[in-house]
């Protein structure tokens, strides 16, 4: 061993060590490898940025955002509405839940088919009295196997691509890892629609954000002359939204307040006083094709997804907001500046909100530009709820994420262009169709993963440089030698699995996807199945809540311990491991 080859090693070592510590976020970790392995030598100062440029990043970037814009245009949820019905107990939400994030986690990335789709299971375990750690986690570990189908569905799979260009001279195909990835999905979806009895039933913990949550807004929506909703009862509106809306009141021929029964018919140039939660609020305005009154007036500010914001604000005590109306106060955007929707705990809101006097503790959603929101803000002394994503009063284009992500998925397929270009300008076309803002965009990327990712390339790269990875297959080519081609493969996808939980499935990729392709060669082997092994194995960490951000993001709103990952996982990570022996060398000749 060389002195370069010890110190690319040792810094490997201490690296895997300080994201097994856990004191230090993943990505500050990375960062400080990459200066470490510039000091040392082994990573050559006009290299060690090459990472920020590398296709990976390229590709994970432009991925969350098309991921983003999907869960954004409400187009699944729409999809999964003629199902909801059917949901009535554990034996049918498991497989539907199931099997709708493991077919969206093959057409987007993971993580994101996951947050798509986790809301729905909150209206289900809710609406049923389900407990919704038997549902959550069947989810992520779905999404985790549905990622494994195509080539952007996680980023071990980009990652393996690359390592098999530099190999190779040419990257898997989007579709290269659909023979394996559909037959370990099949066998997933089986097992985990009735694995998930083996889950306790937990009561989900809350966070701070969630302790300040706000359980309903009252908002105005006129009916119009062209409104399908014109002459649908009360009942019929309410259900569009699932049920999580209800008709408070209907103000008709202005002076006239009628308290609804389920079976009141509205009519062209009713005001609805709606209540519900926000999510509930949006749907049921754009499927029962109703208006916001406020906008419907034409006194909202006309404003494009680029300038407009929307933000949540609180009446506090000081403000010279309590006791005035929102018309006095400017709010019914004469000022520029919209309030579409009031909250107002333990009192029911049954008049118009433009005569509705402020209280302490009232909350408000504005809308306008970011400058007079700002301003409206500062102005009145309010005081801004943390920010989450709130769709009222937004205009969605439900078909144009999904149909810019299959003309992309399709030339990537037909080999056109590459992975990247293909996802690059699929996100950029979104961009300038405006159905997100930059501003969004920049929110929606992880930036901690995309630093972890550009950082480790160079630091990954440096082993190889070395010689390290040579090396390490050198050494493990006899243990191996002894062994049939197919258990060895089996053998690299447990060592995948075993390390993917104390590091990160890309670090695991980096660093193992190189030795796995050199121990091909020295076994005198084809190197795909090995690479294979590696992006299987990878992707798929059952075990713990830190390996995967799908598990991560859970285990809150689960109530799942540490310890609850095992029950489901290892059984489910022995399924892969054997199927994954036998289906890889199969597809993949030796």
């Amino acid at each position: 061993m060389t002195l370069d080859q010890a110190l690319a090693f040792g810094l490997v070592f201490v690296t895997v060590g300080a994201f097994v510590w856990g004191r230090l976020p993943y990505d500050l970790v990375a960062l400080a490898s990459l200066l470490a392995g510039m000091l040392l030598g082994i990573v050559p100062a006009d290299a060690a940025f090459a990472g920020f440029a590398d296709d990976v990043v390229v590709i994970v970037v432009a991925a969350l955002i098309v991921s983003a814009a999907i869960a954004r245009s409400g187009v699944v949820e729409d999809a999964m509405r003629p199902v909801m019905p059917y949901m009535k107990t554990l034996k049918t939400q498991v497989p539907i839940l199931v099997g709708a994030t493991m077919v969206l986690s093959m057409v987007t990335k993971n993580i994101g088919a996951l947050a798509i789709l986790m809301p729905v299971a909150s209206q289900v375990a809710k609406r049923t009295g389900t407990s919704v750690s038997r549902l959550l986690m069947p989810m992520s570990f779905a999404a985790l196997i549905g990622g494994l189908v195509v080539l952007v569905g996680t980023s071990p799979n980009i990652i393996v691509s690359k390592v098999r260009q530099d190999l190779t001279g040419q990257p898997f195909g989007m579709f290269d890892y659909a023979p394996v990835g559909l037959g370990i999905c099949a066998v997933g979806f089986l097992f985990l629609s009735f694995g998930s009895r083996l889950l306790p039933e937990r009561r989900p913990g809350v966070s701070l954000g969630a302790a300040f949550s706000v359980d309903s807004y009252t908002t105005e929506a006129l009916v119009g002359e062209g409104s399908a909703s014109n002459g649908r009862t009360v009942a019929e509106i309410e259900a569009l939204a699932d049920g999580e809306i209800r008709v408070e009141r209907i103000l008709r021929e202005r002076f006239r307040r009628l308290v609804p029964g389920p079976e009141t018919r509205v009519q062209a140039g009713d005001v609805l006083l709606i209540g519900g939660e926000a999510a509930g609020l949006e749907r049921a305005v754009s499927r029962a094709d109703l208006a916001l009154a406020v906008e419907a007036g034409g006194s909202a500010p006309a404003l494009d997804v680029e300038t407009e914001s929307i933000a949540e604000v609180v009446v506090g005590d000081a403000t010279p907001a309590v006791g005035q109306t929102l018309a006095a106060l400017g709010l019914d955007a004469s000022g520029g500046v919209a309030a579409l929707a009031v909250s107002r705990a333990g009192w029911p809101i049954t008049r118009r909100l433009a005569a509705l006097r402020l209280k302490a503790g009232d909350v408000l959603v504005l809308k306008g530009s970011a400058e007079s929101v700002a301003d409206a803000v500062g102005r009145l002394k309010l005081l801004p709820l943390a920010e989450r994503p709130i769709e009222l009063g937004r205009s969605r284009r439900s078909l144009i994420p999904i149909m810019v992500l299959a003309v992309a998925m399709l030339l990537t397929a037909l080999g056109v262009v590459g992975a990247a270009p293909a996802f690059f300008g699929a996100a950029v076309v979104l961009l300038l169709l405006r159905v997100m803002s930059m501003a969004e965009a920049y929110h929606t990327v992880e930036a901690s993963v995309i630093v972890l990712l550009a950082a480790l390339i160079p630091v990954s790269e440096a082993i190889q440089t070395t010689g390290g990875t040579d090396l390490v297959a050198g050494w493990l080519a006899p243990l191996l030698g002894g062994l049939s081609p197919t258990l060895a493969i089996g053998v690299v996808i447990l060592i995948a699995m075993a390390v993917t939980p104390f590091l990160n499935n890309a670090a695991t990729v980096l660093m193992l996807a190189p030795i796995a392709g050199a121990l091909a060669r020295d076994l005198g082997l084809n190197p795909d199945p090995f690479l294979m092994a590696v992006a299987l194995g990878a992707a798929c960490d059952f075990l713990t809540p830190i390996g995967h951000q799908c598990n991560t993001i859970v285990m809150a709103p689960g109530g799942y311990r540490f310890g609850d990952y095992a029950r489901l996982g290892v059984p489910l990570s022995v399924i892969v491991l054997v199927l994954g022996t036998v289906l890889v060398p199969l597809v993949w000749p030796v």
